[in-house]
């Protein structure tokens, strides 16, 4: 997400940055190109056009102009505008209410509300440990009714049967009386939604939302239709109190207009980013730090709390005592090293955390990707347990059968033993208490990464 503004940002702000003095005339231009790059990332004028102006206040004021680094001032400023554009504050979900708390999601069709009922309900049960129950109110789509019942079982959360003969108001009552009687801490409500804003369907809502009282009414919104977003988050508001938004597949936006813009133009704030399609792709909207992403400056909180959670302690000591003993890596940790990657989102997630990294080139980037991963995954898979633990043994005949199973080259094989080799040299590095020698082993790998003509074909399959 933001890969566009990003790039186009940095460049602009590359230019005031050796600035000795900021003055009216000196930041004109970069002015005029931060506007630039927001308009193309599709944030609605009327934001663009606040937004430029309060940072140019702020970098004229006298807090600048006194500043020995006036060029990186005027990058805070940039930084201080965009968090206050997307709200400042994070906005913790609203539970404070006699059980059960009632959640209503509202939206177009095709938006996301229903992977999204359980990608909130996993949020909720595994963070904030509430019982949860969803309700799927959505009568002119039978394969919505379907879709939460096979989610709820994927997340292990409880799930009202519904059916399409059945009025919303008399499912959304039963599913109330439900929650009530087992003693449910949230009922996550999902509602119906159309291919664009109708009364048929805000009637609906309203009467859904007088019905069951909900303490959150969350408007979830396609983050790919950049200042759409903004704009029907605004009608549906015009309607119905809500109290916040969802954006989903912020993962395949790159420009970030939505995210810039649904704020301002609505006045509610963004509660939770959907960053992909797992059920686990749901985080907290936290302004400060996805303005950070956005300045290429990473978001290093947000990649410890993925570490903390995803994080198996236990392996993780066997895992350090091992290296210290002296053992060696094997091809065993590390697709148990590959799992607990993409628990935290991938590989494009972590990279998209790590400070500088707009900087790395397309080049890099285009190979280190999930679906790369995924090769190297099936690879280990084709493996037969001794050949994970012996990789020594991989020889003519094995590496054909293990290309076969994974429907790869043999030499790409070849290729994952050469990366798979450097990764043992770095980590006996490290059980050795090598870090600084571990860095630069990572260094290296991240650079040949980059040159490594060969692994073309495995990056980019």
């Amino acid at each position: 997400m933001f890969d566009n503004l990003t790039e186009r940002l940095n460049r602009t702000l590359k230019n005031i940055s050796g600035k000795g003095r900021i003055t009216e005339d000196n930041i004109k231009d970069t002015l005029r190109e931060v506007r630039v790059a927001l308009l193309e990332a599709d944030v609605a004028l009327p934001v663009v056009k606040s937004f430029t102006q309060r940072v140019k206040e702020r970098t004229l004021g006298t807090e600048v102009a006194l500043s020995l680094t006036p060029g990186q001032e005027f990058i805070k400023a940039v930084h201080a505008e965009l968090v206050e554009t997307m709200g400042g504050t994070t906005q913790e979900i609203n539970l404070a209410h006699q059980p059960p708390a009632v959640i209503l999601l509202a939206g177009l069709q095709g938006a996301g509300k229903t992977t999204s009922a359980a990608k909130l309900a996993l949020y909720l049960k595994e963070r904030l440990k509430k019982k949860v129950l969803m309700v799927s109110v959505d009568t002119y789509r039978p394969a919505a009714m379907d879709q939460l019942k096979t989610l709820s079982l994927e997340v292990n959360v409880d799930c009202y049967p519904s059916s399409p003969k059945d009025k919303p108001e008399d499912i959304a009552k039963a599913a109330l009386q439900e929650a009530k009687l087992r003693a449910y801490d949230v009922l996550i409500v999902d509602t119906a939604g159309r291919l664009a804003v109708d009364e048929e369907m805000m009637d609906e809502v309203k009467r859904l939302h007088a019905l069951t009282d909900p303490v959150e009414t969350l408007f979830v919104v396609d983050a790919m239709t950049g200042q759409d977003a903004a704009n029907t988050a605004k009608a549906f508001n015009d309607a119905l109190a809500l109290t916040g938004v969802i954006l989903t597949k912020a993962d395949g936006d790159a420009r970030g207009g939505a995210a810039l813009s649904v704020r301002e133009i609505t006045g509610k704030p963004i509660k939770f980013i959907g960053m992909g399609e797992k059920v686990v792709a749901l985080e907290p909207f936290h302004p400060d730090r996805i303005a950070s992403r956005i300045l290429n400056m990473g978001d290093i909180l947000s990649l410890i709390e993925d570490l903390q959670r995803n994080t198996d302690v236990e392996k993780a000591k066997k895992m350090a005592e091992k290296l210290k003993s002296g053992e060696g890596f094997t091809f065993e940790d590390f697709k148990d090293q590959i799992a607990q990657m993409k628990k935290m989102g991938g590989m494009t997630g972590l990279l998209d955390k790590l400070p500088g990294m707009g900087n790395i080139s397309e080049q890099i980037k285009d190979k280190v990707n999930d679906k790369s991963i995924a090769h190297m995954e099936a690879i280990i898979n084709s493996m037969t347990k001794k050949e994970r633990i012996h990789p020594e043994i991989i020889k003519g005949s094995r590496k054909k059968r293990i290309a076969m199973g994974a429907g790869v080259e043999v030499h790409e094989v070849n290729v994952l033993l050469r990366q798979f080799e450097m990764t043992q040299k770095m980590m006996k590095k490290m059980g050795k208490g090598g870090i600084r020698k571990m860095a630069g082993a990572m260094r290296g790998m991240m650079g040949a990464m980059g040159g490594m003509g060969a692994m073309n074909n495995l990056f980019r399959r």
